[in-house]
Formats: structure tokens, sequence, C-alpha cells
């Protein structure tokens, strides 16, 4: 297999997920890295931290993509001595660039919301919650349905399922036998979709990073008329569908151009939380 340029990966990957997606605050793109220097070899992550910086050298990688960004809110040092700066040096030492697509990918059809959905059973067509302006097949979250009407603790257990192992799986808000079908999802943190009509209107809103005083206060307000079932899964997993898709849209884009290249989706599991407690008394 002959290599080809990070250029023109870089290029296939912004076929499907434009930077110009990304919000103003965001730090999408090329993190290191030559433009010129050959790839065979993507591995494709959550999270750019040293264990998947450790599995891209041990299998030969040539590039990661990752969807959260290294250095979002900026820097004034890549010193060896700081976890970034030592993820930086191990990187350009072993020549293997880092490409982020964030929020550009959120908002991307198919992007991170929709391999989520799927991964937790919906089926036919999905909506964004907050469609773009510019286009309103792309934008934040998804809503669609599932193939036939269950129980949210039906449902639950099927999206448990569905997603990546983590060490405290779902926390779930509403009855458990009430019966679900509309279902709306946003990757990653949520509870600002909160007050979406979308979100309204469906039974149930699967996302992650829920906090207590929003959470709390839209089911109060939704006790009166409704409203969908809360279930915050963790961060990481809620991400991490979108990771083979990703692969996959990469692959065969440049396939079809007659460029072949190896990718691999990392299983190593970055989400922060490593157990659970509860008192037995």
């Amino acid at each position: 297999m002959s290599p080809t340029a990070l250029s023109a990966i870089i290029a296939e990957l912004e076929s499907s997920y434009d930077p110009a997606w990304a919000e103003p605050w965001d730090a999408v793109g090329l993190v290191c890295g030559d433009p010129a220097q050959p790839v065979r070899k993507i591995l494709f992550a959550v999270d750019p931290v040293a264990a998947v910086g450790g599995e891209a050298v041990a299998w030969g990688a040539d590039l990661i993509v990752t969807h959260h960004p290294l250095y979002l809110r900026g820097t004034t040092t890549v010193a060896a001595g700081t976890a970034k700066g030592a993820l930086v040096h191990t990187l350009i030492k072993n020549d293997i660039a880092l490409y982020t697509a964030h929020t550009n990918a959120d908002v991307a059809d198919p992007g991170v919301s929709d391999a989520l959905a799927r991964a937790v059973g919906l089926a036919g067509p999905l909506r964004p919650l907050q469609p773009s302006p510019d286009d309103p097949r792309r934008g934040l979250g998804r809503v669609g349905e599932l193939e036939s009407p269950m129980t949210l603790r039906d449902f639950t257990r099927q999206a448990v399922r569905g997603l990546p192992r983590t060490t405290w799986g779902l926390r779930v808000a509403g009855e458990p036998t009430r019966v679900v079908r509309t279902v709306a999802v946003s990757g990653g943190a949520g509870d600002s979709l909160l007050g979406l009509g979308a979100v309204r209107a469906a039974d149930v809103f699967l996302t992650a990073d829920l906090r207590h005083h929003p959470s709390a206060e839209f089911l109060q307000s939704g006790a009166f008329g409704g409203g969908p079932a809360l279930v915050d899964a963790a961060h990481w997993a809620t991400e991490w569908p979108w990771l083979p898709q990703a692969a996959e849209l990469l692959a065969s884009g440049l396939a079809a151009k007659g460029i072949n290249v190896e990718t691999r989706v990392s299983r190593t599991v970055t989400d922060p939380w490593t157990t659970t407690a509860q008192c037995e008394d």
C-alpha cells in the first residue's frame, strides 16, 4: 500500500467535517504534523491523551484523528513536563500527526449524534434538535423513533448494550414503566438543549453531563404537562460511536479516489471515572 500525503487525508476529512461549521470558540484541524508527510495508518479516538498516543505508537499509526481538541483554551508551552506537552513530544518523535474534528463533527450530517442515535436503537429518519440556519439537515443533536414502543426500563437496557461500557453506565430520571418511542439524543454535554421544543416533545432525552439544577428544574416543569424522561450517559460513551462512522466515511471517500489507508478505532476507555461506590447501610 503506497502512502498518501497527510494533506490529502485532511482534505477528505474536511469534506465531511468542514472547519467552518465549528463554533467560534473551538479549536479544530491539524494540531501537529507535516501536511506533506506520508500516511498509511490512521487511529480514531475520542481524546488526545497519553494512553491513545501510546496505542498509536504501538500500532505504528501515522495519524490520530480525535474528537476532542488537545489545546482548546490555548497554551504558552509544550514542555515535556506537562501532560499535553509530553503527548506532543511523543507524537513528533514518532512522526504521528494529530487532527481534531469537534463541534464541526457534532453538527455534520452524518455526525456525532447520528451515530449515537443509531447506537441506542433509533430507526428511520433523524432530524436535528437545533437545525443549522445554513442547512436544516445539519445541526446539534438528533431526534427519531424507536422501531417499536418500549418501556423506559427496556430502552435503558437497550442503550446500555449499544454504548461502550463505562464504570457508571447510565443514570435515569423517569418512571421505569412509562412507554417511550420518540427519542432525542445529543452526544457530549447536552443540558444546554433542555429548553428546545424538540427535546420537550420527545419521550426521552439521552445525553451526557446533565447537571443537578438544570435537570431538576426541567423535570419539575415537565411534571405539569408531560415531558421526556432523562438518561445521562458518560460523555466519552456518547461520542465514541462516532469513531467507526468517521473511520468508514474517510476510508470509503479515499477509496473512491483510489487511495487506500488502514483505519483503526481505539477501544481505549478514556472516560475519567474509574469506580463507583454506594453506602451499604
